[in-house]
């Protein structure tokens, strides 16, 4: 994706499938991290008071390293440094070593915030890498390999949820399994093999950077991506209170079927990954984000109102929310590498990735503010407007003649 010429001679032993499954369970693995705190401060509550603005930098605080980490990994060229497989189990080691540090730390002080930065810096090494990897092996199906690589990371994200659905669940197993996942994965990756597409990354360039603001069709790419975010990872850190506050409204006391139905929704995230790559690749780019966009804007605009309304209802619109959320999510990626000149790909990528991870920094932090002052339902419509935004912004891409060089003409 952010290529040069220049290839790496590795002997090639394993086969394409292998492969591209080692990353993708490297990736799940790893990523299971990123929620971890999301997963363990309903366990952490009960022992101590956690005000809202602190669980919500817990999660916020990660998303900051990430943008920081991207930023350094791009301006040092880490990735070319480091054959890509080290740098991944570096990466994912360093996340497995601060995510296991919190276990001996007070769970929600300044230090844990710390060691949640840390993780956030560790996993700019973990996503933006993965890609470049399962990139190596596209053979006309970039789309779809970079949706199944969107997939494994929802899956990840999901997982953390899933170490919570026991009875006699602790924080402690969250933190613990989630850092265990992380270090068997920088074992697991150094089984990948590159594929024959491997060329080395591009260097970051600041001062191409003012391109992905002045050229038209990548501003309104970037645009789509940021409404995208603007719900994304919002939803994703705050659907599992929600389920636990509507079931507690609704007088079912079942500890395990928030976190339960938590890890259902965003897991199903995965099958709109993979769809949506499929899907891109053949009827066009901005068609598939326009879609999702629409279908997850209408789930944002309506689950919050059914608060405390029938659980099977809830999760039904939820599930349809997680799937349509995520379906888009690589496309926009693939909007820029298709519209950007070559030699700036790679800068254009950084680029859309710290603005979009930067955006959600302030709906992950506010919904506490907006829940709290006016309901679920205000909460969750306040993420509506990120994908009515995002859809604007690729109508106006679809129209532009520039879109002709999207999906090979498809738009």
């Amino acid at each position: 994706m952010t290529l040069q010429q220049e290839t790496l001679p590795i002997p090639r032993k394993r086969s394409r499938t292998t492969s591209i499954a080692l990353i993708l369970l490297c990736q799940v693995l790893t990523l299971a991290v990123w929620f971890a705190s999301t997963a363990a401060l309903p366990s952490i509550a009960t022992l101590e008071p956690i005000s809202g603005p602190r669980m919500a930098a817990m999660t916020s605080i990660l998303q900051v390293g990430f943008v920081l980490g991207a930023l350094l990994s791009a301006l040092l060229n880490l990735s070319d440094r480091f054959d890509p497989r080290n740098f991944f189990a570096i990466s994912a080691a360093a996340a497995a070593a601060t995510t296991a540090a919190l276990l001996v730390v007070q769970p929600v002080g300044n230090m844990a915030l710390i060691l949640r930065f840390a993780t956030g810096i560790s996993l700019a090494g973990i996503y933006p890498v993965g890609m470049r990897m399962v990139a190596s092996w596209a053979k006309h199906d970039l789309g779809k390999l970079v949706g199944l690589l969107v997939g494994a990371l929802t899956i990840g994200s999901a997982l953390p949820h899933l170490f919570t659905i026991g009875a006699a669940w602790d924080w402690k197993l969250v933190y613990a399994v989630s850092s265990v996942a992380a270090l068997s994965a920088a074992g697991l990756v150094k089984l990948v093999q590159l594929g024959p597409g491997f060329t080395r990354a591009q260097r970051f360039d600041p001062h191409v950077a003012k391109a992905a603001w002045l050229k038209r069709p990548i501003r309104l790419a970037n645009m789509g991506y940021l409404g995208h975010m603007w719900e994304l990872y919002a939803m994703w850190a705050w659907i599992g209170a929600f389920f636990r506050a509507s079931l507690h409204a609704r007088g079912i006391d079942q500890p395990g079927l928030a976190p339960a139905a938590t890890f259902l929704v965003i897991a199903a995230g995965a099958l709109g990954a993979m769809l949506g790559g499929r899907l891109a690749d053949r009827y066009g780019r901005t068609a598939v984000t326009i879609w999702s966009m629409a279908i997850s804007g209408a789930c944002a605009l309506s689950v919050g109102w059914l608060f405390g309304g029938p659980p099977l209802l809830i999760l039904a619109v939820a599930v349809v929310w997680g799937i349509s959320i995520i379906a888009d999510s690589a496309q926009f990626s693939a909007c820029v590498v298709e519209l950007s000149p070559p030699e700036s790909v790679g800068t254009m990528l950084t680029i859309q990735i710290c603005l979009g991870f930067a955006v959600t920094l302030v709906t992950i932090q506010s919904m506490d503010f907006v829940v709290s002052s006016f309901g679920w339902g205000i909460g969750f419509t306040m993420l509506a407007a990120g994908p009515l935004f995002g859809c604007f912004a690729m109508w106006l891409l679809r129209r532009d003649p520039a879109s002709h060089t999207l999906a090979n003409g498809k738009k």
